[in-house]
C-alpha cells in the first residue's frame, strides 16, 4: 500500500516554501506511488492573521530588522506548554487556523513533514490532547536551531549542523530523534552540471569571474546600492543580477548605466538558480538558510550582505567560522572588499573549496527517505 504523506510549511519568507517543495520533489522521485500533498498553512487562515504572521515579518525585515532580532532572542528560551506566552500564542494560532485544524482531522496520512514550526506546534498540541495520532517530522531551515522549532511530540528532527542538533538537545530533544542532514534544497542541486552547458544555456561567456547578485524571491533590500558597488569593482567581471518577482526593480536596474569593462545580465524571477550558482565564483546575497545551502551545494563563495539579526546573522557566523564567505558590514566597503577578494585567486579558491566541503545537496532525500520509512543515507 502506498504511503500517504503530507508536507506542510508557512509562507513567512520564501525559504520555508522552497524547503517544502524540495522535500515533495524528493518524495516523488524516490517513490512514484506515494501520495504526496504539499500545503502552505497560510492558505487556511484569514487575511488579518496572514498579514500579522507573514506580511509583518517582511515589514520588519525591511523597516526594523533589529526589532526582529530582539524578538528572535527573546523567544529563544526553554519551550513549555505551561508558559503563558506559549499558551497565548498557541491559542491565537488555533483560533485563526480553525480551517487547518479541521483539515488535519478530516483526512488520514501516514506521516506529516514540516518545514516551518507553525504547523509543527499545532500538530504537537493536538497530539498531546489525543486529537491526532499522525507521526510528524520537522526539517529546520537555518544553521542554528531556535527553540521555536522544538514542538514535542515530534518523531524526528532534521538539522543543518551539529551545532543545531546540540541546540535541540539543550531544549530536551533526545539525541536519537535528531539527524544532521543539512537544509532540504531542490534535488536538482545534487546533480553535477557541466559548466560549459550551463554557461551556454544561461547566455554567459565564462571568460572572467562571474558574480551572482541575489535579491531574494521578493526583490527587497538595498539592491541598487549593492549593484552600484559591484559596478565599481576594478577587475572585469560577468555580473548576473536576479531581481526576483520585483519587476519594477528589474526595470530600474536595466536603466542604469554600466561600465564597459563589465558584462551585466539583469534577470527577473528564474527557476534556474542552480545553473547560475554552478558557474558563479561569488554569490552576493543575504544569508538565508535556503540560499546559503544552495550556494554551498554548488561550491560558490559567498559575500554576505545585510543579514537579518537573529537567524541570518547566525547563518553568517557559520559561514565565516568555516571559511566559506566574506562579510560586507557596510556598503561603503563593498567595492574594496570585493577588489581584495578577486585580486587574491588563492583565497577565493579556498573559500570555494570550503563551501563545497560544507554543502549537503542530498538533504531533501534524507528527509524523504525517513518519511517513507526507508533507511537514511547521508
Amino acid at each position: 500500500m502506498s504511503k500517504r504523506i503530507l508536507v506542510l510549511s508557512a509562507s513567512v519568507g520564501a525559504g520555508h516554501l522552497r524547503a517544502a517543495q524540495a522535500v515533495e520533489k524528493a518524495l516523488r522521485l524516490l517513490d512514484t506511488e506515494a501520495s504526496v500533498e504539499n500545503f502552505d498553512v497560510m492558505d487556511f487562515t484569514n487575511a488579518a492573521f496572514r498579514r500579522l504572521y507573514a506580511k509583518s515579518y517582511l515589514d520588519l525585515v525591511n523597516r526594523a530588522p533589529h526589532a526582529l532580532g530582539y524578538f528572535y532572542d527573546l523567544l529563544d528560551k526553554k519551550p513549555s506548554p505551561q508558559h503563558k506566552s506559549d499558551r497565548l500564542r498557541l491559542l491565537v494560532e488555533k483560533l485563526n487556523l480553525r480551517k487547518f485544524l479541521k483539515f488535519l482531522q478530516e483526512k488520514t496520512w501516514d506521516v506529516i513533514v514540516n518545514t516551518h514550526f507553525l504547523p509543527a506546534e499545532i500538530i504537537a498540541s493536538l497530539r498531546r490532547q489525543g486529537k491526532l495520532a499522525t507521526p510528524q517530522l520537522t526539517a529546520t531551515t537555518d544553521f542554528e536551531t531556535h527553540r521555536l522549532w522544538v514542538n514535542q511530540p515530534c518523531d524526528h528532527y532534521f538539522t543543518a549542523t551539529e551545532e543545531g542538533a546540540l541546540n535541540l538537545q539543550h531544549w530536551g530533544v533526545p539525541a536519537a530523534d535528531i539527524t544532521v542532514t543539512g537544509i532540504p534544497i531542490d534535488p536538482e542541486f545534487s546533480e553535477e552540471k557541466d559548466r560549459g552547458g550551463c554557461l551556454k544555456r544561461q547566455g554567459l561567456a565564462g571568460d572572467r569571474p562571474i558574480l551572482l547578485q541575489l535579491a531574494g524571491g521578493f526583490g527587497v533590500g538595498p539592491v541598487e546600492k549593492l549593484f552600484g558597488g559591484l559596478m565599481e569593482i576594478e577587475k572585469p567581471l560577468e555580473i548576473v543580477v536576479v531581481a526576483g518577482r520585483n519587476e519594477e526593480l528589474k526595470n530600474r536596474l536595466e536603466r542604469l548605466e554600466t561600465p564597459e569593462r563589465h558584462r551585466v545580465h539583469i534577470l527577473g524571477f528564474t527557476t534556474e538558480i542552480d545553473e547560475l550558482m554552478a558557474v558563479a565564483d561569488v554569490v552576493v546575497s543575504k544569508p538565508g538558510g535556503l540560499t546559503t545551502s544552495e550556494t554551498l551545494a554548488r561550491g560558490a563563495a559567498m559575500a554576505v550582505v545585510n543579514p537579518i539579526p537573529g537567524q541570518e546573522s547566525r547563518n553568517s557566523d557559520f559561514l565565516l567560522e568555516n571559511g566559506a564567505a566574506v562579510k560586507i558590514n557596510n556598503l561603503s566597503t563593498l567595492t574594496y572588499k570585493m577588489n581584495q577578494l578577486l585580486g587574491d585567486p588563492a583565497r577565493l579558491a579556498a573559500l570555494k573549496q570550503n563551501a563545497r566541503r560544507l554543502g549537503r545537496p542530498q538533504a531533501a532525500f534524507a528527509v524523504a527517505r525517513t518519511a517513507l520509512g526507508w533507511p537514511v543515507i547521508i
